[in-house]
């Protein structure tokens, strides 16, 4: 059986797996009204419990990079999302801060692989043209879960009148999910029984530079690529912009609440918005660099320019939102944020690929690491901000924003393939 157009069903199946990643970690964020006034919890036991599911996710960036990078792509995902889908059906089990701390601590390990398989699965897929707009097509995944995850999960409540209800049907959706995987990724592109020879060709063939083709692979151990500015770089650049994603992700369903008394009718109604526009982001920034690389410009300035153009964005509305009078401009605001975020990170996830032939799981991973740790730092400090209003939480992210773009451009002098140093050797 031959299917063309093989890579593009791959990126949709992984899009689709992140779309489901997302319904399952937004679930508890748009309940939380409910469960909270049925078992008493508050605001700073939410914080605990979402920092308990990124310090789970940091780590396990780091975890299934290697993970991936050892049992491959295909068993990698199977691993990650099976756990994941069986981490949030424990959820309608959990009746405490403990128990809720247990299971999505479980969560946010698994959900981690998502990432660096991700990544890793581009690398295998694409020619180097086409990446970013495949790691732009993956991450329109997290925004559209973003988008359908509060209607579905309000509609669900509503249906079901239970929100343990709630995570036992989104927890299936991931197990369903391994169905067409299992049956559509037999292995990677250079022996995929269904691949034609015309795109295995291409894929192949697009993947080489012509530069390195007189060197032998660079395979950098762990300590080598920690030893590179170029990965200081990508690993600093994502500590700084991942918390504008989270910002919103954990704490706008409560922003909406506290600054104007929604509950979870209405959070489903407004919080779909600002993922609006973080889907038009995620493809404009992959669709911007691979026009700009066809035109003639270098990976260096076609990634430099539209990170930097991301950045520009998220610090001017971010710094506008500070001053949004009403749900509805807030939210707008918000949706050009998220566009400004995904313009820029799907350029940030593809530079493992740009800067090493291997071990891309590794850096992405580290790079995931670290941004969960500034996630786990920016959720220590909201409840401490955001005591009167939540603008102390947007000039942080206006900060963050520049940050991000300084580090790629000082750090990473030259977006190029890495060769071996002859001190690596020594």
């Amino acid at each position: 059986m031959k299917i063309g157009k093989l890579r593009w069903v791959v990126v949709s199946l992984v899009a689709l797996a992140t779309i489901i990643n997302y319904i399952d970690r937004g679930a508890l964020a748009v309940l939380w009204p409910e469960i909270s006034g049925e078992l008493g919890l508050t605001k700073t036991d939410y914080a605990i419990i979402i920092n308990v599911f990124t310090f789970a996710y940091a780590f396990g960036q780091t975890l299934f990079g290697k993970i991936f990078d050892w049992i491959g792509t295909r068993l990698g995902f199977v691993l990650a999302i099976g756990v994941w889908s069986l981490a949030t059906i424990l959820h309608a089990f959990a009746h405490s801060i403990l128990t809720f701390s247990l299971f999505r601590g479980l969560l946010g390990l698994s959900e981690a692989g998502n990432w660096p398989g991700a990544t890793k699965a581009n690398a295998e897929w694409f020619p180097i043209k086409e990446r970013a707009l495949a790691q732009g097509i993956f991450n329109s995944g997290a925004a559209i879960g973003g988008i359908v995850s509060a209607p579905i999960v309000g509609f669900l409540f509503i249906w079901f009148d239970s929100w343990q209800a709630v995570f036992i049907v989104i927890g299936v959706l991931g197990l369903l999910w391994l169905v067409p995987w299992l049956v559509i990724y037999k292995s990677g592109p250079a022996s995929h029984p269904w691949l034609d020879e015309a795109e295995r060709e291409y894929i192949l063939t697009g993947q080489r530079n012509v530069e390195t083709e007189k060197v032998p692979e660079y395979v950098p151990t762990a300590r080598e690529i920690l030893s590179r500015k170029e990965s200081w770089g990508v690993i600093l650049a994502s500590f700084f912009l991942d918390p504008i994603w989270w910002l919103f992700v954990g704490w706008l369903p409560l922003y909406l609440n506290e600054t104007y008394g929604f509950g979870v009718a209405e959070i489903a109604k407004y919080a779909a918005v600002p993922y609006i526009g973080a889907m038009f982001g995620a493809w404009f920034g992959g669709l911007l660099a691979q026009n700009r690389i066809k035109a003639g410009w270098s990976v260096n300035k076609a990634r430099k320019f539209v990170i930097g153009l991301g950045g520009v964005i998220m610090l001017v509305c971010l710094l506008l939102t500070i001053k949004a009078a009403t749900p509805l401009i807030a939210v707008l605001l918000m949706a050009a944020i998220l566009f400004g975020f995904q313009t820029a990170v799907g350029n940030i996830q593809t530079l493992p690929s740009d800067f090493y032939g291997s071990a891309v799981g590794q850096l992405a991973g580290f790079a995931g690491t670290a941004a969960k740790l500034a996630v786990v730092l920016l959720n220590f400090l909201i409840p401490f901000i955001t005591v009167n209003s939540y603008a102390p939480a947007f000039a942080v992210g206006a900060g963050l924003a520049i940050m991000t773009v300084l580090s790629v451009l000082i750090l990473c002098p030259k977006i190029e393939r890495l060769h071996q140093r002859s001190a690596d050797s020594a």
